[in-house]
């Protein structure tokens, strides 16, 4: 099992990285060249920057067993269909029975912005959320141990 995490943009980075190390599992950051980030003990991988690049890489190597750590749905459902357990950036777990209408509300949520709407965006991050997402993944990684 290795942990890999679709680094641009992720708020628990540093979470998911010492919840790897405390368990012993290889952990892979992957991001473009715009978020090169790198954490000591850990093997980042920098992609081209370009549309999806992080999530193509992501998803050629991630396989049956791993998690993978996104918030994004598109990446999700393509981990999903290599087996993979993928979590949000809340500790949400993406599954089969889930991810069709988060994929749905998406492509919506899209469609009203090209029309000249807006979508309520993301509020600022909790504490709270941190704790749920490590509480989580360290289940999670429990479960699979």
């Amino acid at each position: 099992m290795k942990i890999f995490i679709d680094a641009d943009g992720c708020p628990v980075v540093n979470i998911t990285v010492r919840a790897a190390k405390r368990y012993g599992i290889e952990c892979i950051i992957i991001c473009d060249t715009s978020h090169s980030i790198h954490r000591e003990g850990v093997k980042t991988i920098i992609v081209d920057k370009g549309a999806d690049s992080t999530d193509f890489r992501l998803v050629n190597l991630v396989s049956d067993c791993d998690i993978a750590v996104t918030q994004d749905y598109g990446l999700a459902a393509m981990c999903l269909s290599k087996k993979a357990i993928v979590l949000n950036q809340d500790g949400k777990r993406y599954t089969a029975e889930n991810i069709s209408g988060l994929l749905e509300f998406r492509a919506i949520s899209s469609k009203i912005r090209r029309s000249g709407g807006r979508t309520k965006g993301l509020s600022k991050r909790t504490v709270q959320q941190d704790k749920e997402f490590e509480k989580s993944l360290t289940e999670l990684i429990g479960e699979r141990i």
